[in-house]
This record gives C-alpha cells, sequence and structure tokens, in this order.
C-alpha cells in the first residue's frame, strides 16, 4: 500500500542554496569522527528476541527519527533556526535514548570519495561573529560572538563559513555522545531528495548502483568502528513497490535477482560486519509478497481483482517471505535485527482499520503475520522503525495507543516519526522553535523548543524508564541519559534488582554493570604482567608463554569442552573489556592462558576479532576444522 508522501519543505530564506559540488575545505583538512569513544563498551547483539549489551543486560532502544540528511540541506532538519547543543540536550532530558538519521547514499558517496559538499545557508544557521574579541575603534572590545553565537562548530575560524556535512556529522556525534544517546543511520534513498523515500529500490538513482550503495555503507562502518555513538545501520528505508512492477519493485524471495532485498541486505549485511562485528543491521521488510493463491503465480504478474497473487502491507512492513528466506550472514544472526514500519488511518486508511479495531484484531487481519511474528515466535529482535501520526482523539489515537503498549509488553524496540514538525502526514514532536541572542554573557541566549505535549506524553509511556522512580535509562555504560536519567551501569548497579523497568511489566532482575577502560581503546594484555597497556595497534589480546599442547581444543576460548557461540562472545568480551574479562580479568568467567590459546585460530598472531569471527563461521559450517588453514 502506498504511502502519502513526507514533505520536508524546508526553511525558506534568500540565503537558500543547493550544493552540488565538492566543498572548499578553507585550508583545513577534513575531520576524522570527533567523537571517538574512550570506552568502545556499548556495542549490542541479539539472543532471540531480546538485544543486550556485552555483559548479558537486557537492553530497549527507545528513539525518535530526526530527518535532513536525506534532504537538499544536507543536516537535520531545523538546525537553520535552533542550535544543535541546545537541540540534542533536551532530546536527551526528555529521555529518548537513540535518534534515527535518514540519509541519502549520494551524500555517502560523497563522503566517501572526499568531496563533501558545503552545509548550506538554508540548511543551517551558523555564526560566531566576531570569531575573537574585537577593537571596537573607541577604546573598548566588541565580545566574539555579540553579532551572532549559534552552532558556532559548524563554521571555520572566520566564524561565519560553513564546514561541510561529513565534518558536520561528526560534531553530532560527538554531541550525542556528550548527553548519552546513541545513533543510527537510515538509507532513506539513493538520491538527495526531500521526497526520495518515495523511489522503489536501494539502486537506480544519482549513479548509485547496489555496489556503490554496499561500498559507502561499508565505508562508513569502518569510519566508525571504534565509536559505539553509531551503534547500528538500517540498509535501506522502505524498500518497496509493488508485484505486477516487476524489477521495477523490491520482492522478498530465493533468488539472486538484483531486486531482491533478502539476496541484496544479506550481501551488504556480510560487508558490513566484516569491518565491525559489533554494529546492528536494521533489516526493513518490502511492501508486497506473492499470496500463493494458485499454483504458476509469480511475481511480475498483472494483479487479479479477486484471489489476488499478491500480499500487501505498508512499505517496509512486509516481513512474510523471512519465513521462508530469513536473512543469515556468514557471520551468524547475532547482530541482525528485523525493523518494520507501521502507520495508522492518518497516513492511509487500510482495511483493517474499517471496523472497531483492537489488539487482536490488528494482531489477526495484519500485524502477527506481517511482522509479529518475528518477535512473538523468538526468532530475531525487532525495531518498529517508524511509528507515529496526528493526535485525532479518534482511530488514529487510538492505533498508536495499541500498537505503544503492544511494544512495551512485547519488548520491541522503537523510533517514533518524528521529531520534525515538517513531516507532511504525521507531524512531530517539536511544535515551534525560537532561538534569541541578545549578549554573548547572557545565560538566557539559546533555543526555545515548544513540544507537542500531548503526543509526547503518549511516546513517553514507552520510552525506557525505572518503574517507580521515572529516571530515564540511557544506553552508555558511562554517561547518563540527559539531566533526568541514568546510564546503563547506573540502572544495572542501583535500579534493575529493586525496581526494574517499564520493560515487561517492572520485572526485576540482577545486573552486571561494565567496568571501562577509561584510559585507552586499544590494550594489549600479557600473560606475564597484570598491567594494561596502551598501544596503537588494532587491538588484540596475546599469551607469551605458548605451552605444547599436543591436543588443543581450538575454539574453546572458554575451556568448557565445546565450541559453541560463548566462546566467539568471550573472545570480544576479552577484547572489547580486557580488566574484566581479560587475561587477568576480575570477572570469574574471564579468559584464561589456555583458552587465549585454543581461541587463537586464525592467523595465528593472538586473539583478535578475526577469531571471534573465524569460530562462528565454523559452526555455520562455512570452515571445516579449526585453526583456519
Amino acid at each position: 500500500m502506498k504511502k502519502i508522501a513526507r514533505t520536508a519543505a524546508a526553511f525558506v530564506s534568500a540565503a537558500v542554496m543547493t550544493v552540488t559540488g565538492a566543498a572548499p575545505c578553507f585550508g583545513q583538512k577534513p575531520m576524522t569522527a570527533t567523537a571517538v569513544d574512550t570506552n568502545n563498551d556499548d556495542w549490542l547483539h541479539a539472543e532471540g528476541s531480546r538485544l543486550y549489551d556485552m555483559n548479558g543486560n537486557e537492553v530497549w532502544l527507545t528513539g525518535a527519527n530526526w530527518f535532513g540528511l536525506n534532504c537538499i540541506e544536507g543536516a537535520p532538519h531545523y538546525l537553520w533556526s535552533g542550535d544543535c547543543d541546545d537541540l540534542v540536550r533536551e532530546v536527551a532530558d526528555r529521555g529518548i535514548n537513540v535518534i534515527r538519521f535518514p540519509i541519502s547514499s549520494e551524500l555517502l558517496v560523497s563522503w566517501m570519495n572526499g568531496e563533501p559538499p558545503q552545509l548550506s545557508g538554508g540548511g543551517m544557521q551558523a555564526s560566531y561573529n566576531p570569531p575573537e574579541d574585537m577593537d571596537d575603534g573607541n577604546g573598548g572590545i566588541i565580545k566574539a560572538g555579540t553579532y551572532g553565537s549559534i552552532n558556532k562548530e559548524f563554521v571555520e575560524a572566520d566564524g561565519k563559513t560553513l564546514i561541510d556535512t561529513e565534518r558536520s556529522f561528526d560534531i553530532i556525534l560527538g554531541k550525542l555522545k556528550k548527553y548519552g544517546i546513541k545513533a543510527f543511520i537510515d538509507v532513506h534513498s539513493p538520491h538527495t531528495d526531500n521526497s526520495g523515500h518515495n523511489y522503489n529500490l536501494w539502486y537506480g538513482k544519482a549513479g548509485i548502483t547496489t555496489e556503490k550503495w554496499i561500498e559507502s555503507l561499508v565505508w562508513l562502518a569502518d569510519k566508525y568502528k571504534d565509536d559505539d555513538t553509531l551503534i547500528a545501520y538500517d540498509l535501506k528505508n522502505e524498500p518497496h513497490g509493488k508485484g505486477p512492477e516487476g524489477d521495477e519493485a523490491a520482492k522478498w524471495d530465493g533468488s539472486k535477482d538484483e531486486n531482491n532485498w533478502a539476496y541484496a541486505a544479506t550481501k551488504c549485511a556480510e560487508a558490513i560486519l566484516d569491518v565491525n562485528p559489533h554494529a546492528l543491521i536494521l533489516i526493513e521488510g518490502v511492501e508486497q509478497s506473492l499470496s500463493g493463491a494458485q499454483e504458476g503465480d509469480y511475481w511480475g504478474m498483472p494483479d487479479r481483482k479477486t484471489n489476488s497473487p499478491y500480499i500487501g502491507a505498508w512499505w517496509g512492513g512486509n516481513f512474510r517471505g523471512a519465513r521462508q528466506y530469513p536473512i543469515k550472514p556468514k557471520q551468524g544472526t547475532s547482530q541482525i535485527v528485523y525493523s518494520p514500519h507501521d502507520y495508522g488511518p492518518s497516513v492511509y486508511d487500510q482495511t483493517w482499520f474499517a471496523k472497531d479495531f483492537t489488539e487482536k484484531t490488528l494482531l489477526d487481519d495484519y500485524w502477527y503475520d506481517t511482522w509479529a511474528y518475528i518477535n512473538a515466535e523468538n526468532i530475531a529482535p525487532e525495531l518498529i522503525g517508524e511509528w507515529g501520526g496526528h493526535m485525532d482523539g479518534g482511530k488514529n489515537q487510538k492505533w498508536m495507543t495499541l500498537l505503544r503498549d503492544y511494544m512495551i509488553n512485547h519488548h520491541i524496540n522503537h523510533t517514533f516519526w518524528c521529531l520534525n514538525t515538517n513531516s507532511g502526514d504525521t507531524g512531530g514532536l517539536w511544535k515551534s522553535f525560537s532561538y534569541s541572542i541578545n549578549d554573548v554573557s547572557d545565560t538566557s541566549n539559546g533555543t526555545t523548543i515548544v513540544w507537542e505535549e500531548d503526543k509526547y506524553a503518549l511516546l513517553e509511556k514507552a520510552l525506557w524508564q525505572t518503574q517507580k522512580s521515572g529516571k530515564y535509562i540511557g544506553l552508555d555504560h558511562q554517561t547518563a541519559l540527559g539531566k533526568n536519567g541514568i546510564s546503563l551501569n547506573e540502572f544495572y548497579s542501583s535500579y534493575a534488582k529493586t525496581e526494574g523497568s517499564n520493560l515487561d511489566g517492572g520485572k526485576t532482575s540482577d545486573g552486571k554493570p561494565v567496568d571501562a577502560d577509561k584510559t585507552s581503546t586499544t590494550t594489549k594484555v600479557s600473560s606475564t604482567t597484570t598491567a594494561t597497556t596502551s598501544t596503537s595497534s588494532a587491538t588484540t589480546l596475546t599469551s607469551e608463554t605458548v605451552s605444547s599442547v599436543s591436543k588443543r581444543n581450538f575454539g574453546d576460548a572458554n575451556c568448557d569442552g565445546t565450541i559453541d557461540m560463548g566462546d566467539a562472545v568471550l573472545i570480544m568480551q576479552a577484547l572489547a573489556n580486557p580488566n574484566k574479562y581479560g587475561l587477568n580479568g576480575t570477572d570469574k568467567s574471564h579468559i584464561t592462558d589456555e583458552g587465549i590459546k585454543n581461541a587463537d585460530v586464525e592467523g595465528g598472531n593472538g586473539l583478535s576479532n578475526n577469531d571471534a569471527q573465524a569460530i562462528q563461521l565454523y559452526l555455520l559450517g562455512k570452515y571445516k576444522s579449526l585453526p583456519v588453514e
């Protein structure tokens, strides 16, 4: 079913311009990620239908969308009228623990090629004029920022020339880190277009091929592989199209056809996990699937008025094909999350809204067979990447409430559509903005956001929070989520056992806080010393007193006599948090000297993530024996 197109009308001013070429660098080299994580301990993984941190603590991603990187402005919208730091801080204070950022493949390719476009004046209001204190010519001083102090990190040293879009994204991620918010990107369209979501496929526009789409995502994953602010990659927004469109529509089957979304998504997931095995990979659904109504029906055939060969759904919402053709990358399924989109009648009045619908009728008529079975049958975690709409006091509000409560009761992650006010068919959580600067020293300066409080109140019940005290729970182990929230470690140290959270009805549990190494991001642990030392090479663990073992049980990292996923997980834990799980770690399940020798199955040069990957491939039957020859 086709959704009403979302419009993303930009702020209108004489300064608006579209940048299509490479941006001048103004004598400065492009910045690498400014938000390099000092701990790199917040990566997540899947077990059954739930997501967990590295210590096996259950987590819940409850966030919102913030679009604009996919549009001609090349930046999240409303930075034309608000300060980024102010906006991110308030989002954190409101308890949103993850943001989904739509982006275009065209923009990613420009970054990958070293030709990032410059931010446009229509997409970013940024200045710090004058950039430093100046003599006013009359014996006085004009204080820096007097004539403008908004988004000042997004301008060059002259205080007014906008930086490029790649550097801008680095800065935005740094601000998310500062306030304890995580992020993931969503390839919203191949091309840069405020309505690019209307296009069916992940290739075929702006010179974007399937190969370029994969290459640009791998480049991004490699760039941020040591920064766990960007925890996931939503490979393509709403691949869609109706069956009679044939090759021009996304399908889900067992073929290797280019328009087979299941095949393309698997290839892309494998390529990303090769460079960052810790990233979550979000896979959306398609629009239509074959119904099996009659023998001989095929993809691309004309529709029938009755007994249709096709079953429809929301764009990105149809996972019927995943029963027979699940996404199984070579690295295993521990990083795979299915991400349906679901909307109410304010977007399109579907047939299942034609009655006095309830949770049961929605499940029977649409949800269960289309996407909910994945969670209900413990196949994989789900994250509803888009849901939302207008507060109409009627059917749409009823649908939002039913879906919200279903997600709470069944541990389904979600990102609400959206923060922006300028979504044509849903509206947003924000209502209006204003920014004021009277004097650089005036503490009242800054962005004022007016929220759609009734809509936020509906969402707020589905934000992860402690059951009694209402503390918002972040996904960062060390950094609290805004002024009203707590870190993941705080929750599992002080709240999980005593009051639990709104997830699973307040069920309490024992937690295992992560003890971060605050001194370095890359460590080498030796069996001859208890010290942890910083190195400039890739993270490895080595044993320097290798004894001769004639019948080593290669792959058995935890020395329990069997080779299973627990061995791969222990390797990754030991690498990410050596103080707790390394050779001399404090946890009772830390890796031992014998375990390191057993686990060094790929390359024979010490423990690395390659060994964990090799064990997973062995378990999948890709390798016949260990170590890898």
